[in-house]
């Protein structure tokens, strides 16, 4: 999507935590792999809504789609089932870096030569990039996100966003 003057917008994340969307991998992977989507909202005991915003995320990870009104665990979601602690996350870790606001945020950080940015001027990068959405709930969620697969760091007593050198 392109606002006025060319600036590209990105979606934003679904504000869901990382194991929220595994524990929808593996109750998928319990049932066969595939699930209409009302009945899951309903075995879930969540509201349509919620239940919709898990899967979005999921699919925003690859690791489900959603053919009809079904969803689906995809070749990702059965590879992050299998895996380990360690291989899960670096397989996270690459599914978030074709998120184009994880890829976009990782050129941010490497643009500066420390790889790192202050939390205020990440959340007026995630304001520019996604202006009709909240940045701060926006910014936990890549901290939690990011955390999780080891790509961004957050240090909460100097406010600053970095990334993970080590991963990436």
């Amino acid at each position: 999507m392109d606002k006025p003057g060319g600036t590209k917008t990105l979606e934003t994340l679904p504000q869901i935590g990382i194991s929220e969307i595994l524990g929808l991998v593996e109750l998928l992977i319990s049932k066969g792999g595939r699930e209409d989507i009302y009945k899951l909202a309903s075995e879930l005991q969540m509201e349509f809504g919620e239940t919709l915003a898990v899967i979005r995320a999921a699919e925003l990870l690859g690791v489900v789609h959603t053919p009809g009104g079904d969803v689906e665990v995809t070749e990702v979601g059965n590879r992050v089932s299998e895996a380990g602690i360690s291989d899960r996350k670096s397989i996270i870790h690459d599914q978030l870096m074709t998120v184009p606001l994880f890829k976009t945020l990782v050129q941010y950080l490497n643009e500066n030569e420390d790889h790192e940015a202050l939390r205020d001027e990440v959340l007026e990068k995630l304001a520019e990039l996604i202006p009709n959405e909240n940045a701060e709930q926006t910014f936990l969620m890549l901290v939690n996100w990011g955390r999780y697969a080891e790509l961004f760091g957050y240090n909460d007593d100097s406010e600053t966003f970095y990334l993970d050198l080590e991963q990436n």
